[in-house]
């Protein structure tokens, strides 16, 4: 138990060394996957950012509930003691006709106008604040059940861009997942290539120790490590540009928030994530070193 527990610890000191007396190629081949495990990562960063961004303009686009001109304040209020029982809406606001008039009046070319009318045929209005959770198929259904309502005359919602939105959200997700199995197998076939071309490099040697007795177990381990390493090392060079590109997008995003009353935050990458992208890199790093590995002992023997 002690030699296994020695030679585990001479494998993984020997191919670290390994790595360190070849600077510019270890450097090489780290940087390649680094920057593979990076790119799903800068996209994840950047839906989240865009999932962000459509809550905040979420929070900003009312529904305009237009009753007939005929529901006076009791009908509007029971209406809106209705909606405002929906777990889609997080308020319902009731503007009266004098409130619009006051409004219209108010606007740049109108005041003229309202003075010349006699009576005041702006009809009450609903303002229908949406939840900033409310999903964008939820709120189509709200719309089209106020639609439906006798005393209801008109209903404005510019939420056909919610839907839009949430199904490139989803698009945008399911490419993320696709971009990031294909880099992992990419950076796994290059730690396979580096270790591959490591091996062979070292053909005399392993033969040398096969004929000696050493079992291939023994003899792949510091090529397992080494690709171990180069999965590791990768990993923590991944996090550390998704990290970079967390702090550049920053200032901008928050210029963008001030446009919208600070509504909008820089979402950031979870801690979780950024623990486990290198430990999943090392486990890329060290099945691409064990199934080439094995293939080339195979051929060796």
């Amino acid at each position: 138990m002690a030699s296994w527990q020695e030679h585990h610890g001479w494998s993984a000191a020997a191919s670290l060394r390994r790595l360190a007396a070849r600077p510019l190629g270890s450097l090489l081949t780290i940087a390649v996957m680094g920057l593979a495990l990076a790119l799903p990562l800068a996209f994840y960063l950047l839906l989240g950012n865009v999932q962000k961004l459509g809550d905040a303009l979420g929070q900003n686009q009312a529904i305009s509930v237009f009753l007939k001109p005929d529901q006076a304040a009791q009908q509007a209020q029971l209406l809106a003691k209705e909606l405002g029982g929906r777990p889609e809406l997080a308020a319902v606001t009731i503007k009266s006709p004098q409130q619009g008039m006051d409004e219209l009046a108010k606007m740049q070319g109108f005041s003229g106008a309202v003075q010349t009318l006699g009576d005041n045929p702006l009809p009450y209005v609903l303002q229908l604040q949406p939840r900033s959770d409310a999903s964008a198929a939820a709120l189509a259904q709200l719309v089209t059940d106020v639609r439906t309502m006798r005393s209801v005359d008109l209903v404005q919602d510019s939420g056909q861009w919610r839907q839009r939105l949430e199904a490139l959200l989803g698009v945008g997700n399911r490419i993320v997942l696709i971009l990031a199995s294909l880099l992992a197998l990419a950076a796994l076939l290059v730690v396979g290539n580096t270790v591959r071309v490591d091996i062979a490099s070292r053909s005399e040697e392993i033969g040398v120790l096969l004929l000696v007795g050493a079992g291939k177990a023994f003899v792949r381990r510091p090529y397992l490590y080494a690709g171990i390493w180069y999965g590791l090392f990768s990993g923590i060079l991944a996090a550390l540009l998704a990290v970079s590109i967390e702090f550049a997008l920053a200032e901008p995003v928050a210029r963008l928030s001030h446009a919208y009353d600070g509504q909008l935050h820089v979402g950031g990458l979870p801690p979780w994530l950024l623990l486990a992208v290198p430990l999943v890199a090392a486990l890329l790093g060290w099945l691409g070193a064990r199934l080439v590995s094995a293939w080339q002992l195979r051929k060796a023997a």
